[in-house]
């Protein structure tokens, strides 16, 4: 599936968006810096749902990833005590949704002013996966005793699932720098877009257990030991944020590249790009109904340059390709 036709405006002068998630009919929307979550109907009516205050924003940690399924929104944000996992009940009404008080189900996770991961994801087996970065400590990525620099797998009321990869422990995968984006394709295959440091960005398929290198091979290191990148771009051509699944294509946002990237699963080599520079960085992607692409610009985060209606929610139709 391929990006085809106008683009539209859903949503403007949203401050410093990062994460997206959908239930109940609503497109959810985290603000780093402000600690918002908003609620969006398809229709681009905006409402204010709640304002997480006790958010410690700075760099690139605050108010990041969201998950939601038909009971609870889940949140990624970062704390006096480290990055947490919180669960909100979803409440109110079908057309006025609200959130209840927060459990927490994870906290105390590593946090710096940079590679906080971030990203939440439900898999199809119903488990919430969580990324985390590796906070600046290269080291601990390799480090399994460490949450630094995994990918986590927990159940949605936050206990460790009995068949985890290691025994007792969150950790799915490790060898991360800082993954931004998870998905999965309709066969059940997990994905992984996840930045470099100075060399290659990548697109690793993320098997239970794999150690995708970091720090002792960026992109495709040839190592027995090492799970290497389906796809890699230079970081100047990438930095590959939101990442989702449509009907066998992977379709990923990038900041640093400004663009958004269409990866086939089935043929990955056979990869295209859309809207290069028209619209900046490009922070997460997120299907809309009837085949439309919803896609958010990050051009206020710090890092940009804000047009007069930044930061943006927008869409493209999706076409066969």
């Amino acid at each position: 599936m391929w990006p085809s036709g106008a683009v539209s405006t859903i949503v403007t002068n949203l401050d410093a968006p990062w994460g997206i998630a959908q239930a109940r009919g609503f497109t959810f929307v985290s603000e780093r810096d402000t600690g918002r979550i908003l609620a969006i109907t398809d229709g681009g009516v905006v409402s204010e749902i709640a304002t997480l205050t006790d958010v410690q924003h700075g760099g690139e940690g605050g108010l990041l990833g969201l998950a939601a399924d038909d009971e609870a929104l889940y949140a990624y944000s970062t704390a006096g005590d480290g990055n947490r996992v919180q669960r909100f009940p979803l409440t109110g009404t079908a057309t006025a949704p609200a959130l209840g008080e927060p459990s927490t189900l994870l906290s105390g996770l590593p946090s710096a002013r940079n590679h906080n991961g971030g990203q939440l994801a439900f898999g199809p087996d119903g488990m919430l996966y969580v990324s985390v970065g590796d906070a600046g400590d290269p080291d601990a990525a390799q480090d399994p005793s460490s949450l630094a620099g995994k990918i986590l797998r927990l159940m949605p009321s936050g206990e460790v699932p009995g068949d985890n990869p290691f025994p007792g422990s969150f950790v799915y995968s490790l060898g991360h720098r800082n993954v931004q984006g998870i998905a999965w394709s309709a066969d059940g295959r997990m994905f992984a877009s996840e930045f470099g440091q100075d060399t290659w960005d990548e697109l690793n398929e993320i098997l239970p257990g794999a150690n995708c290198g970091w720090p002792v091979v960026e992109g495709a290191g040839g190592d027995a030991r090492f799970v290497d990148p389906l796809r890699q771009w230079p970081t100047d051509q990438a930095s590959p944020s939101g990442l989702v699944a449509v009907e066998g294509s992977l379709i990923l946002a990038n900041l640093r590249g400004q663009s958004i990237r269409v990866v086939p699963v089935s043929d990955p080599a056979s990869e295209q790009t859309f809207f290069l520079g028209e619209f900046g960085r490009i922070r997460a992607v997120a299907p809309a109904t009837q085949g439309v692409l919803w896609f958010l610009t990050n051009n206020t985060d710090g890092r940009g340059s804000p047009g007069a209606d930044d930061d943006r929610l927008l869409a493209v139709v999706l076409a066969p390709g």
